[in-house]
């Protein structure tokens, strides 16, 4: 067995930076010194560690772990000792003191310190299994943490626990203490927070039926049912949820919105709240508003050259009206602040109206719209132009008003930046004008008009290659070279992208450029497909077009692309 900086050499790493590191700090642990100071990856330290114990280093990322293996060895116990328990394997020479046959099988148990006896020890005797020690990341580790040994069964205990109270109150005569009823509901709304958070979801939706209540994740865009409880926890867990959001507690007739501020791993995390009533209770959606996660830059936005020369030619101009649209959700102002974040600066003034603030962008003027104190998109424009601004987000455009004004901003010298909903990017123009815009301000005022969707992007770590099928291709519209046909991945499913085969999402794009033959059709008022016609002869691609090109380039499958274009 070899020492750890010995293994590091090997492994490629400089021996004079390991000895400037080591003489520096003399008694700090050195794994702990390279990660800090980013120097070497998680994966090349875990792999240095299995070189210097002589243990296996073993991927997490590449399977995924059978659930009956992992409930062989406590969750509390997993995460005190950094350990997780991976699969059996066939043993033939492990025996017990006494020189008889123990069980014929192992427990290979991914560690992070594959030399911690104690923690070996402690496994062998809640499972009664000889040990076999691999080397893992720590996280990948973190990852199963995440995905596996999840908060699910506390959640199913708590509200188990919340029954029994309820129960417990409708047999006895008298108060029987609201805050010990209390304290079940609080843990529940905070783990079930917590988890939507771990498990990067945009949206959670708590919706009571007649028989039960149903919790369901929306993570990378599709629905997934995550807890279903017993109806009667239903109202303690909605009130709660409304004292977190500063809403009336007793209005139970009309629909009505918050915000919620959650600490979760030393970070402050946004819930918008909606309540709506329904046949059954009250229906709560959380929208998770996660600052940490809105650093979206233009690259990010994976837009094929053509389009990001458009867009970029569009937002560097010093005036004109920039639309994004879409249905909710398909990433619409992400696009736009990865956009503000290309040309605000010092000599820049820079004034954002939204509902609500996402994203907080240092140097950025951000105005929250407030309807009940009048501060609406209209009326909090006309103030914005007051103040001298260059450049104007418009969070959303959904009345006569804003448009108008909107539309005057960008012809007096304002760079004006909003969104609209429409299926694509020709119906913007007839939308306007539909909306009471003047046809003519239309065409003179919009520089472009970017469509968007998100479809799932494919997990890195575990997608597999398939022959592509020239019929398939020829029956979705694919073109294609038959003497070079496009190299098409499956999703697979692994511990990274919790067995989906996707991680993430990736936004399909489609930029209309207003030449001066859009803008005469505009003036005229022409339909949207006569718009299309002039847009595509001008070089628009579509959305499902621009869709095949993300297949071609391995980020999605034909099957997402489909499912979220026409």
């Amino acid at each position: 067995m070899i020492t750890l900086t010995d293994a590091l050499v090997q492994g490629g790493f400089p021996e004079t930076t390991l000895q400037t590191i080591l003489a520096q700090r003399p008694n700090a642990d050195l794994k702990t010194l390279l990660l800090e100071r980013n120097l070497i990856t998680d994966q090349q330290l875990a792999q240095a560690v299995a070189i210097s114990s002589g243990r296996e280093f073993f991927d997490l990322g590449a399977v995924r772990p059978d659930q009956s293996v992992l409930e062989l060895v406590p969750s509390s116990l997993c995460r005190r000792h950094l350990l997780v328990p991976i699969e059996l394997r066939a043993a033939e020479s492990y025996r017990r003191l006494d020189d008889q046959p123990t069980r014929s099988q192992v427990l290979v148990l991914g560690m992070v310190d594959p030399t911690d006896i104690v923690a070996m020890d402690d496994v062998s005797s809640v499972t009664a299994y000889p040990i076999e020690p691999v080397v893992v990341t720590r996280s990948d580790l973190q990852q199963i943490f995440e995905r596996y040994l999840r908060s699910d069964d506390e959640l199913s205990e708590i509200s188990a626990e919340m029954e029994e109270d309820i129960a417990l109150q409708s047999t006895e005569l008298g108060d029987s203490g609201d805050d010990q009823s209390d304290a079940p509901v609080v843990r529940f709304v905070n783990l079930l927070i917590a988890q939507a958070i771990d498990d990067r979801a945009s949206d959670i939706h708590i919706e009571p039926g007649q028989h039960d209540l149903t919790v369901r994740f929306r993570i990378d865009g599709v629905l997934n049912e995550m807890q279903r409880a017993d109806r009667g926890i239903q109202d303690g867990i909605i009130s709660r949820l409304k004292i977190m959001a500063r809403i009336d507690i007793a209005e139970r007739r009309r629909p009505q919105d918050g915000r919620i501020s959650f600490v979760h791993h030393d970070r402050t995390v946004d819930l918008r709240v909606a309540t709506l009533p329904t046949v059954w209770g009250e229906k709560v959606v959380m929208r998770i508003l996660d600052t940490a996660a809105g650093s979206i830059t233009m690259k990010d936005l994976a837009m094929s050259p053509e389009n990001e020369r458009r867009f970029r030619e569009a937002i560097s101009r010093p005036h004109g009206l920039i639309l994004a649209t879409g249905p909710t959700g398909s990433g619409k102002s992400t696009t736009l602040h990865a956009s503000l974040d290309e040309i605000a600066n010092s000599k820049v003034n820079v004034i954002t109206i939204e509902d609500p603030v996402e994203y907080r962008i240092p140097g950025i003027s951000q105005v929250q719209v407030n309807h009940r104190a009048g501060l609406t998109f209209a009326s909090t424009l006309r103030a914005v132009l007051r103040c001298d601004p260059d450049v104007v987000l418009v969070g959303e455009i959904r009345d006569q008003e804003t448009a108008i004004t909107s539309i005057e901003a960008a012809l007096t010298g304002h760079l004006v930046l909003s969104t609209l909903h429409t299926n694509d990017a020709p119906s913007a123009l007839t939308r306007l004008i539909e909306i009471g815009s003047e046809p003519y301000l239309v065409g003179s005022a919009l520089s472009i008009v970017i469509a968007q969707r998100l479809a799932r992007r494919l997990c890195l770590r575990c997608r597999e290659e398939i022959p592509a099928d020239p019929q398939t291709l020829t029956r979705v519209g694919i073109e294609f070279d038959p003497d070079n046909l496009p190299q098409l991945y499956k999703p697979v499913g692994c511990l990274s992208c919790a067995g989906t085969g996707y991680r993430g999402r990736v936004a399909l794009h489609e930029i209309l450029q207003v030449t001066e033959e859009i803008g005469q059709l505009a003036v005229r008022n022409a339909s949207a497909a006569e718009v299309r016609e002039m847009a595509v002869s001008q070089g628009m691609v579509g959305l499902r077009e621009d869709g095949w090109t993300k297949v071609a380039q391995g980020l999605t499958t034909i099957a997402e692309v489909l499912r979220v274009t026409v």
